[in-house]
C-alpha cells in the first residue's frame, strides 16, 4: 500500500517539481495539491493524507498556522526558503525541514524518514507530539541554521542568550548562534530552575554563573565561567538580594 501525500505551496512551480518528484517514488501517492493556509487546511481534513508536504510562507495563513488547527493530524514535512520558522517547525513535531532549493536526494531522505515514522507501531501520533510541543515545558533542543543545512543544539550547553534586534544569539563554547525569535518568546520556553533573565537583553544559564557581584548604586553584575560579565537590571538586582537574604 503507497503512502498518500499533499503538496501544500503557493508557487505553481514548486508544486510541479515536487510532483514530479514524487512520481519516481513508487510507495508514496499524491492525492492533491493546495496553493494557499486555508486551501491547505481544508485539504488536509477533507483528503485526510498520511504525509503532507507543507509550505511554510502560504497567504491566508502559515503552513505552521495550518498545522496548529488540524484535527486530523498527519506527518509534516515543512518545505520553505526561509531557515528563520525552523524552531517552530521541529517543536510542532516537524519530520523534517527542507529549505529550498532542494533537489530529489534531499527530499527522498526526507520520504525515507518519513516512511520509518509510518511504519513504526511506537512512533508518538503527530497530535500527541503538538499537544507536547505546545505544552509549556521546558524546551530542551533549538535549531539553528549552519551552513546550508539545520543542526540541533542543546540548550543547557548555551551559556546565555542575548537580544540582537529581531534574533536572539546563543553563546555556545565562545560561538555565537543565531536565532530568529524573541527574547520573550524563548524565555517561556527554557526552563526557569535552570535560566533566569537578568536583563531586557540577557538570559543566563545559571550553572554557567561564577558570581553576581556588586556594581554599585544596588545593581548587581553577572560573572560568567568563561569572564564575560554582563548586567544585571534593577529589580532583578534587588530579587536576588532578596533570596541572598
Amino acid at each position: 500500500m503507497r503512502v498518500t501525500v499533499l503538496i501544500a505551496d503557493d508557487e505553481p512551480v514548486a508544486r510541479a517539481g515536487l510532483r514530479d518528484m514524487l512520481a519516481d517514488i513508487e510507495w508514496v501517492k499524491c492525492v492533491g495539491e493546495a496553493a494557499s493556509g486555508p486551501a491547505a487546511l481544508t485539504a488536509i481534513e477533507t483528503l485526510k493524507p498520511e504525509l503532507v508536504l507543507l509550505d511554510i510562507q502560504m497567504p491566508g495563513l502559515l503552513g505552521t498556522e495550518v498545522v496548529k488547527r488540524l484535527t486530523h493530524h498527519p506527518f509534516v514535512i515543512f518545505t520553505t526558503a526561509f531557515a528563520h520558522h525552523a524552531v517552530t517547525a521541529f517543536e510542532l513535531g516537524a519530520l523534517d525541514y527542507l529549505l529550498k532549493p532542494f533537489g530529489p536526494e534531499r527530499l527522498g531522505h526526507a520520504l525515507e524518514r518519513a516512511k520509518v515514522a509510518l511504519g513504526e507501531p511506537a512512533a508518538l501520533p503527530a497530535i500527541d507530539r503538538l499537544r507536547e510541543a505546545l505544552a509549556k515545558g521546558p524546551m530542551t533542543r533549538l535549531f539553528v541554521r549552519s551552513g546550508g543545512g539545520i543542526i540541533p543544539l542543546d540548550v543547557a550547553s548555551v551559556s546565555w542568550f542575548e537580544a540582537r534586534g529581531d534574533y536572539v544569539a546563543a553563546h555556545v563554547g565562545g560561538v555565537r548562534r543565531l536565532l530568529h525569535l524573541s527574547l520573550n518568546r524563548l524565555e517561556e520556553r527554557l526552563d526557569a530552575k535552570r535560566f533566569l533573565r537578568i536583563h531586557r537583553t540577557h538570559i543566563v544559564n545559571l550553572d554557567c554563573v561564577k558570581a553576581f557581584r556588586p556594581q554599585g548604586k544596588g545593581r548587581l553584575l553577572a560573572e560568567l565561567l568563561d569572564g564575560t560579565t554582563l548586567p544585571v537590571s534593577r529589580n532583578r538586582s534587588q530579587d536576588l538580594r532578596t533570596l541572598g537574604t
